[in-house]
């Protein structure tokens, strides 16, 4: 560990571990308040892409958490030969990958899954309004603090893309989630964001992902076709206002599909979950 971090921090048990490191709880000397430490090893990374995603984390997460409620904070950074170190949000209420998961396949209530999702596209919101696309939206990377608050996490695939308008390039993301113009190669926008979040609240509403496969190609080869549908044995008990929000968000023509602010002026955003038409959507 950095000498620096620990003169700073007390470093507690590891509470993580991922592709480039752990996460530890850590202790602020001077406050005694609670964080969490994420601590990446340089010897996982092992080309240009992953250094460039371990460096741009901080720099893009700083640019989007700033005054923004529902994104995890970085409060310190620290470097040392072996290793950075990003003092965090501690986020020990799970993910939403760990509640989906606890339902056993079973759907998520309307009213709660609009409430993880008007909290995740407020985050989204203000990141695209500041240049900022996440690029790996999914289940995992929603935490909740000890609160219950969801925090936005990970920005380790994001991207600035400045100007509106301005495209971005490069497969990213993770496979279930991945918006078609990403799968495509072409230049795209910030509405990937979009698209993957409405991933997760089919997820959410199904307990099941719309385009699947055995392989990696098989899901691009769905994800291309966009052949969204709602099976009646898993869908339907779900309103149509949830599904007419979930066509507007996965939509291959991005020019039709929704923007964050427009998914949080959708009725089944405004009325918690409540909306079962849409005939006043404009």
């Amino acid at each position: 560990m950095s000498e620096r971090l620990t003169r700073d921090y007390h470093i507690g048990e590891e509470i993580g571990r991922g592709r480039f490191g752990a996460v530890y709880r850590c202790y602020s000397r001077d406050t005694g308040e609670v964080f969490a430490v994420k601590s990446v090893d340089k010897t996982y990374l092992n080309d240009a892409e992953d250094r460039d995603c371990a460096e741009r984390e901080a720099k893009v997460t700083q640019i989007a958490a700033a005054g923004n409620p529902n994104v995890v904070q970085i409060h310190a950074a620290y470097e040392d030969e072996s290793s950075t170190h990003l003092v965090m949000d501690l986020c020990d209420g799970g993910d939403l990958f760990d509640r989906i998961a606890a339902g056993e396949g079973a759907p998520m209530g309307e009213e709660d899954a609009a409430a993880v999702m008007a909290a995740m596209m407020e985050a989204l919101w203000i990141c695209h309004r500041r240049g900022v696309a996440h690029r790996d939206v999914k289940p995992d990377n929603v935490l909740f603090d000890g609160e219950g608050r969801l925090r936005l996490a990970d920005f380790g695939s994001a991207e600035c893309f400045g100007e509106e308008g301005t495209a971005m390039r490069g497969v990213v993301g993770t496979p279930c989630y991945v918006a078609p113009e990403v799968v495509a190669g072409r230049d795209y926008g910030e509405k990937v964001d979009v698209w993957s979040a409405g991933i997760v609240m089919y997820i959410m509403l199904g307990g099941i992902p719309p385009f699947y496969g055995e392989t990696v190609e098989e899901i691009f080869d769905a994800v291309l076709r966009g052949n969204l549908r709602f099976p009646t044995r898993v869908f339907g008990g779900i309103s149509p206002a949830a599904k007419d929000l979930m066509r507007r968000m996965i939509c291959k023509d991005v020019s039709r599909r929704f923007s964050a602010e427009q998914v949080l002026r959708h009725p089944w955003i405004t009325s918690g979950g409540s909306a079962t038409c849409v005939a006043n959507l404009t």
